[in-house]
């Protein structure tokens, strides 16, 4: 795979004023590495969800004055989209890369799958890793530490996702920019890895397979 890692320069295009400039260097510098680790973990979340997984990497198509404060490539189930589905995301902020198992605002089938976690949320609140975290808006970088929560917590997520018209629900991992650069193209795809096959599971148990 042509992935080289990341940089302070990729971190630091968020910082780049205006919509164009930003877009164009979010373009050369970030999307060629995003479609990059896109194609070689398809493949991976395939095998470990038993769906084939297509490809989606973060157009911004719809804007037209703020300039993206952050991006991603996304893994579904579906070639034409990915925001109405169960998912999983590798993306970056200013000050961080996060990889996520997603279910955000578009998906219709938020209540039936908020359903099925409640019925798996003691083996769910058992299995996350402590140092892994939640996130109940995918449009901010705040993210909540898993070792911070108690099962009723995470109860009360899985049915803010039944009764919530704009509930959210993301599972995953972030790494520090710092660190993220430190770790270089090897480290990273191992904790990338590592991270898609402890979210997995919930994958399955959103599409009832588990």
């Amino acid at each position: 795979m042509d992935f080289n890692g990341f940089t302070n320069e990729d971190f630091d295009v968020f910082e780049i004023d205006g919509l164009e400039a930003r877009m164009d260097s979010l373009k050369s510098a970030i999307r060629p590495k995003l479609e990059g680790l896109g194609d070689y973990f398809a493949p991976t979340l395939s095998t470990l969800t038993g769906d084939e997984m297509f490809v989606h990497v973060a157009k911004h198509a719809r804007r037209t004055i703020n300039p993206p404060k952050d991006t991603w490539v996304a893994f579904a189930n579906n070639p034409r989209g990915y925001k109405m589905l169960p998912h999983f995301q590798i993306g970056l902020w200013n000050t961080h890369l996060f990889i996520w198992f997603a279910v955000i605002y578009e998906a219709p089938q938020k209540e039936i799958m908020g359903a099925r976690f409640t019925k798996k949320a003691a083996k769910i609140f058992k299995e996350i890793p402590k140092d892994f975290v939640w996130s109940l808006d995918h449009m901010k970088p705040d993210t909540i530490p898993h070792k911070n929560l108690s099962k009723d917590n995470l109860l009360s997520y899985f049915e803010r996702m039944q009764n919530v018209k704009k509930a959210e629900l993301l599972c995953g991992y972030t790494i520090d920019r710092e660190k993220t650069i430190e770790l270089g193209s090897e480290g990273l795809i191992r904790q990338i890895e590592d991270v898609f096959n402890k979210v997995s599971p919930l994958y399955k148990i959103a599409q009832n397979s588990k």
